[in-house]
């Protein structure tokens, strides 16, 4: 590659996905693959996480499959291990698991509360704690947090995801605060209503499909592939001087009311 081209090269970077073996995981892990970079996937659900990375794999990317949980700080720690060890250096962070309960708030249970919280929230802080470790040692590393539209906005039914995605907006720009001034770039993407399995009874509701296409200027639902773009350029030495940012990807659903 030549010129600013270049800048958005992977070629011998090791990127973790987590939460990549479907949805918008599996769409930036693609996204990067193509960019050059050599993949880890991370998921629960073994079977599909397996299928992903033969997936991969069947199109020429270099992609090596880890399983563990991300809300459990044990098996962060083990993993992260395991990788940097026996598969190699981590270089790109995409933290995208996480989960979804909708419900009332005030029927809603401190249960699925804190499960909420500990899917996004801890999850994100454990992964990046031991993953960055050994990035500020070498002096260098890209971390990729994954808001939403609901960092900065409100919806009936899913006030505690909402909160969980605020929180790690703001513990974006805490990493940035702490580890920017030796060598890491933390930043985040925030992406709106994509056509996604997750989102599939939003999709199939007549009445809410209406709603997301008169209310997103661009008039319609993201396609995953178009989240990608934006995992490249942060993962890349195109975005060397933004850090602590938050990138939406949303069809301009925040910039209107």
């Amino acid at each position: 590659m030549t010129g600013g081209i270049a800048q958005f090269d992977l070629t011998g970077r090791r990127a973790l996905v987590t939460g990549s073996s479907r949805g918008l995981g599996l769409a930036m892990a693609k996204a990067l693959a193509g960019a050059g970079a050599e993949l880890v996937l991370n998921g629960r659900d073994e079977v599909a996480l397996g299928q992903a990375a033969a997936d991969l794999a069947a199109s020429g990317a270099k992609v090596s499959a880890l399983a563990f949980d991300v809300t459990s700080p044990d098996s962060v720690s083990e993993a992260i291990a395991h990788c940097e060890s026996q598969i190699g250096p981590i270089d790109i962070l995409v933290n995208n698991a996480g989960k979804q309960i909708r419900g009332s708030l005030e029927t809603f249970s401190h249960e699925n509360f804190e499960a909420i919280l500990s899917a996004h929230v801890v999850s994100t802080f454990s992964v990046s704690k031991a993953v960055a470790q050994h990035m500020l040692a070498r002096g260098r590393g890209k971390i990729i947090n994954i808001c939403s539209i609901m960092t900065d906005h409100a919806r009936a039914s899913i006030a505690p995801y909402g909160a969980a995605k605020a929180a790690i907006a703001n513990l974006t720009r805490g990493m940035a605060a702490d580890w920017a001034p030796r060598g890491l770039h933390i930043n985040a993407i925030a992406p709106g209503y994509f056509q996604t399995d997750l989102n599939r009874s939003l999709l199939d509701d007549p009445s809410f499909d209406g709603w997301v296409k008169q209310r997103t200027p661009m008039g319609r639902w993201g396609n995953p592939e178009e989240l990608g773009p934006a995992a490249i350029f942060l993962a890349s030495d195109a975005s060397s001087f933004v850090n602590g940012h938050i990138l939406y990807v949303d069809g301009a659903f925040t910039a209107t009311v």
